[in-house]
């Protein structure tokens, strides 16, 4: 490869992950409330353009693509850095993981073992980082009673802290994984070629 196709090719993977940076962000602002989990846990997209960009370009690029995204959101943050801080922790796993093992297997089946993978790997990751960081903020704004008590009104069994993010925020993990996956599943194909700067077609 000569040295201005290298060139090329590292302005375009600038310019992708620059698109798809500033698409999660607006796909993070536009974050939402479900009825079965409490208030303040928020669903958002903005997980898909990372992971579409770690399959594209590799997961170095993706993990970029989740930090600019934060970085983005720290304009605009409720929680000091915090609750970005832990985005950035939760998402780079999933993106990271799934995108190495897609690097090294190539195909639909190797994007959706790469993606269950980068799943169970943020979800695992999830624990920690909301047990000794994002809750431990919390908790200088909202009584653990009041938090805990949250849960228990959607999940009566939930007792403890660890109680909730164990039966309610992995599983919530897990699922904004998966429907990020669902997604870029359907969608990866069309937009690959684009993504890597390649016609339809071409390896």
């Amino acid at each position: 490869m000569s040295a201005r196709q290298k060139r090329h090719n590292s302005i375009r993977r600038l310019t992708v992950t620059g698109v798809m940076s500033a698409a999660a962000f607006v796909l993070m602002v536009l974050e939402f409330s479900l009825p079965f989990v409490p208030s303040f846990l928020k669903f958002d997209f903005s997980d898909l353009p990372a992971l579409l960009t770690s399959f594209a370009l590799g997961p170095v690029w993706g993990v970029v693509v989740e930090l600019l995204k934060n970085l983005l959101h720290l304009s605009m943050t409720q929680t000091s850095g915090v609750g970005e801080l832990a985005n950035f922790l939760v998402g780079a796993a999933f993106v990271s993981v799934a995108g190495a093992v897609y690097r090294f297997v190539r195909t639909r089946a190797g994007a959706s073992v790469g993606a269950l993978c980068g799943m169970i790997v943020s979800a695992a990751v999830s624990f920690p980082v909301n047990l000794f960081l994002t809750y431990p903020f919390y908790e200088h704004f909202m009584p653990m009673e009041t938090i805990l008590a949250m849960y228990h009104t959607i999940f009566p069994f939930v007792e403890t802290l660890p109680q909730a993010l164990l039966f309610v925020n992995v599983p919530f993990t897990l699922l904004k994984g998966l429907i990020a996956f669902i997604i870029s599943f359907v969608i990866y194909k069309k937009l690959s070629p684009l993504l890597q700067g390649k016609k339809e077609g071409e390896s």
